[in-house]
């Protein structure tokens, strides 16, 4: 079997016209290119085009399983440059990823909100408000990352004109409180409901043992939207523990260093290293699993839509609960003994050794039964 389930030219040409869609007929009318890709180096460096409706440059990173759900961009303003304001009907979640500057948002009944960025500040933009972005430095360029259901939501109207248009706003969404995007946050369980986040890579995690090697993790829902996102770390010397899900999460890592490995099903994993900036997006039901090489603690933030999420009947999502459970998520105990072994060794490049005796005892404590 193709590893990419590849099939004869004849059949390919039967569906050949569905892959072209009003999405990407979009990103070609605004002069950019897409990035097939489920990994990048590094998200500082990647290379832009200009982009002349907004005013900036850009380019967009999608493979092919995140382009119909979920996409991903890079945008660039220029040193004391500044975007062209816009409006849409998409949600978008913006990680800063250099520089800093400020943003301003507002609705058709005239509230208006502004606050301002560096790098590593999290926050989405509220349905349909008017938004602009601009740059406080006149030396450097400020670049972000940002995640939007664009793909859906020009699918599913047609007309960029409506999406880009639409003057209604949602109430729901923004009322124009001049503390809409202020840094408090009222904590619920493991989701932190606040519109913004100064400093994602120094934000305090919650205890998430669930996922292995001692780890933080926090959740966001931002601007009251159907997408979310969450971070996560764990220390040195661990790793996580290997799990599946839907496809168009966007792990973006925000501090330390190491490597991920993804593979389909019945497949060899892939390896892919890591480093601040780089990212990864796990194809649709592809297992991946995170690792800590480094000398300090490894965050990443994953943005991405609640399709993503596969969850059982309580409401818990499946990468959290064991496959001996019916779950998707793969415990220490059964893992591959070459995970432990090419871990073990890319640690000892570094003059380091693992440290997850702990986390292997411990899953043993309330491991479940294998099923017959």
């Amino acid at each position: 079997m193709s590893k990419d389930a590849l099939v004869s030219e004849d059949l390919a040409k039967k569906f050949a016209t569905e892959k072209d869609t009003p999405y990407t007929r979009w990103i070609r009318s605004e002069g950019l290119d897409i990035i097939g890709a489920h990994y990048v180096p590094n998200l500082r460096t990647v290379e832009l085009k200009p982009w002349a409706r907004r005013a900036g440059r850009g380019v967009y990173i999608n493979h092919e399983a995140s382009r119909t759900s979920n996409d991903c961009y890079v945008c660039e303003i220029a040193p004391g440059g500044k975007l062209e304001p816009q409006r849409q009907l998409i949600e978008e979640m913006v990680l800063v990823l250099e520089g800093r500057g400020s943003t301003t948002v507002r609705n058709n009944a005239g509230r208006s909100v502004s606050f301002e960025w560096q790098a590593g500040s999290l926050f989405a933009i509220p349905l349909n408000t008017w938004h602009q972005h601009f740059n406080g430095s006149g030396r450097k360029p400020a670049r972000f990352v940002a995640v939007t259901n664009a793909p859906s939501v020009i699918n599913t109207f047609g007309e960029v004109e409506f999406v880009f248009g639409c003057d209604h706003d949602f109430a729901s969404r923004f009322d124009g409180r001049p503390d809409y995007f202020s840094a408090k946050g009222e904590q619920k369980g493991l989701l932190l409901q606040t519109n913004f986040v100064a400093d994602a890579v120094n934000l305090p995690l919650i205890s998430a043992r669930e996922r292995g090697a001692g780890g933080g993790h926090i959740r966001f829902n931002m601007a009251n939207g159907s997408m979310n996102s969450h971070i996560s770390q764990f220390p040195v010397g661990t790793y996580k523990k290997a799990h599946a899900h839907g496809p168009g999460a966007h792990v973006i890592i925000l501090s330390g260093e190491g490597y991920t490995l993804m593979w389909p099903e019945g497949e060899a994993p892939r390896r892919y290293e890591w480093q601040v900036g780089s990212m990864v997006v796990p194809p649709n039901r592809w297992f991946h699993q995170h690792f800590n090489t480094g000398r300090t603690p490894s965050r990443y933030l994953a943005f991405k839509h609640e399709a993503v999420a596969i969850r059982n009947p309580q409401g818990v999502p499946k990468a959290w609960v064991s496959r001996r459970l019916g779950g998707d998520q793969i415990d220490y105990a059964d893992e591959s003994a070459e995970v432990r072994r090419w871990f073990s060794d890319a640690l000892s490049k570094n003059g380091l050794a693992p440290r997850m005796e702990e986390a292997y005892r411990a899953e043993l404590v309330e491991l479940p039964p294998k099923a017959a």
